[in-house]
């Protein structure tokens, strides 16, 4: 955990206000994200920043963000209200978790078919309903991704559940705070290829042709000088969440954000 305490700002940052995140915008995808209860409390935005950067400095290089002046004035976030908005507060002090990116296939989720979670047809088995937290679990995918009780929790293994792709497809099946499920489990998988493959940077192996994920990527939150907790929320959740995914070849910086429940029709 890094603290603004008399220190030099080491990155300076620009907003690309013209550069879309694709995959959550065609139409399509609104429509899940709304079955979801997602379209309204979901956003992807883009930075670009001005030096080299190696992840011993990614402490430096999130407080930095989250006191430049221009992602001051141009990061969206939603308030305790319910409406988009700007941060509104300087970091303080930050806590930057590292998030494993290397996966570069979708055939980790054929386990889901294997472990008789999905169906050849790709229906989801439902089961009897469960309450975990704030989610209703009516099936076994959602139960394999909340319950480690579950008898195929662990089908994967704590370090495959922390990497991008898993979270990525993990947020999208719990959705929002009035979610509507699939029955079919291809909308999820589609949904976290095409948002996954945009987010990402990759390039192939010299060596052995291969494609490499080049991006680093880190969960962020953030605390003002009064240690009052504001990013990517006042509280924590399981939903809410702040990805930084920095691609240091072009020096381009993604921000991943999704606030549980607090959309303006949430």
């Amino acid at each position: 955990m890094a603290a603004a305490e008399k220190r030099e700002q080491l990155f300076h940052f620009t907003n690309l206000p013209g550069k879309k995140c694709l995959s959550l915008e065609n139409s399509a995808t609104t429509d899940l994200l709304m079955k979801w209860s997602m379209k309204d409390t979901i956003q992807v935005q883009y930075y670009s920043y001005d030096k080299l950067f190696q992840s011993y400095q990614k402490d430096d290089f999130a407080l930095d963000f989250l006191t430049d002046s221009q992602v001051m004035s141009t990061l969206s976030v939603i308030s305790s209200r319910g409406s988009w908005g700007g941060l509104g507060f300087k970091a303080a002090k930050v806590e930057v978790e590292p998030v494993p990116c290397t996966i570069t296939s979708m055939t980790i989720f054929d386990r889901l078919q294997e472990e008789g979670i999905v169906r050849e047809s790709g229906s989801i088995m439902k089961c009897f309903d469960e309450f975990y937290e704030d989610f209703q679990i009516s099936d076994e995918l959602r139960k394999m991704l909340l319950m480690e009780d579950s008898d195929n929790y662990e089908m994967y293994s704590d370090e495959e559940r922390d990497e991008l792709l898993l979270r990525i497809f993990k947020h999208l099946c719990l959705g929002g705070a009035v979610c509507q499920y699939e029955d079919d489990i291809k909308p999820y998988l589609d949904t976290t290829k095409a948002l996954y493959k945009e987010l990402i940077s990759v390039q192939k192996d010299a060596s052995t042709q291969d494609l490499r994920v080049t991006s680093l990527v880190y969960r962020v939150k953030a605390w003002d000088k009064d240690d009052h907790q504001f990013y990517p929320s006042e509280d924590d959740h399981e939903q809410t969440f702040a990805y930084l995914i920095v691609d240091p070849l072009k020096r381009h910086v993604t921000v991943f954000y999704h606030r549980w429940g607090r959309g303006i029709f949430g």
